[in-house]
């Protein structure tokens, strides 16, 4: 087996996919380093648990997890909070002369920069962006160097909403889950954070959700971001933060996005995403242009 090959762990029953992508010498026996492809998951592996499988193969775990995704994709296209209310327009509903024509009511959403160390899973996050007709930016950024890179990003792109995730873990051995020491990346995304809070300190007009699986999310909420994980110290859906971004990019502007239910719209749920009060990002025009 050699770096880029995909597989998945025999004594896991085959429940997740993963890719190698470092192999190392450690006390004299072989060791694969693995990087999970949907679940957001770094683990290592002797070569005799591994079984190479076709790019194309989904795990168990995966199957139930994908079929999730999909609903979820679903109910935010049926359900967005972006409904046209005309009652904005007018005073009374009696007043049905002075109401607008809803065809001519258009909208923007939240426009989106997301930044990973991971151009594979920027990828995929770009595509469901795009099925979800968000606008959205990818840059890939190792964690160690985001808080150094994103506020100049932020300058460059503009954007209403900024996510800033990549892989982070626990130690096993930790019983100290505030210790930022025991984390793999946790101090990095929180750096980021910070620099983006300096350069902008308003929760409503900067959007941030930072953190990856096993993150120190009360660290991360400290440091300024509206939205982390992970609360219970689990592995996150690497599409997690896609579905957080899409109800803030689609809530109006005026209105408070319910917490529960970002939660609830998202793969992981409440022990994987948390947050704190946000206003939407999606803001209403009229009319609409007939040039366009």
């Amino acid at each position: 087996m050699v770096i880029g090959d995909t597989v998945v762990r025999k004594s896991y029953n085959k429940d997740i996919t993963f890719k190698i992508i470092d192999i190392k010498e450690i006390d004299g026996k072989i060791v694969y380093i693995l990087k999970g492809i949907s679940i957001r998951i770094i683990a290592d592996s002797p070569e005799d648990d591994l079984e190479h499988v076709d790019v194309n193969f989904i795990g168990e775990k995966e199957k139930i997890l994908n079929s999730r995704v999909n609903d979820a994709i679903k109910k935010a296209v049926n359900t967005r909070g972006y409904r046209h209310d005309i009652s904005q327009f007018t005073r009374s509903s009696k007043s049905q002369k002075k109401a607008p024509n809803n065809e001519l009511i258009f909208g923007r959403p939240g426009k989106i920069l997301h930044i990973d160390g991971d151009k594979d899973y920027l990828e995929t996050c770009l595509k469901v962006y795009k099925q979800l007709s968000l606008d959205a930016v990818g840059r890939a950024i190792s964690e160690k160097d985001q808080a150094t890179k994103v506020v100049d990003l932020v300058k460059e792109v503009k954007p209403d909403i900024v996510v800033l995730t990549g892989h982070d873990s626990v130690l096993k051995t930790s019983d100290d889950y505030l210790d930022l020491n025991n984390y793999r990346n946790s101090k990095y995304y929180i750096d980021a954070v910070k620099a983006l809070r300096n350069y902008n300190s308003s929760y409503d007009e900067l959007v941030i959700f930072a953190g990856a699986c096993q993150s120190c999310y009360e660290c991360l909420l400290d440091a300024g971001a509206n939205f982390a994980s992970s609360p219970s110290r689990v592995l996150i859906h690497c599409l997690d933060p896609v579905f957080v971004c899409e109800k803030i990019a689609y809530t109006n502007i005026d209105s408070v996005v319910s917490i529960t239910n970002i939660v609830e719209n998202t793969i992981t749920g409440i022990k994987g995403i948390g947050g704190l009060q946000t206003r939407g990002k999606y803001r209403e025009g009229y009319p609409k242009s007939p040039y366009i």
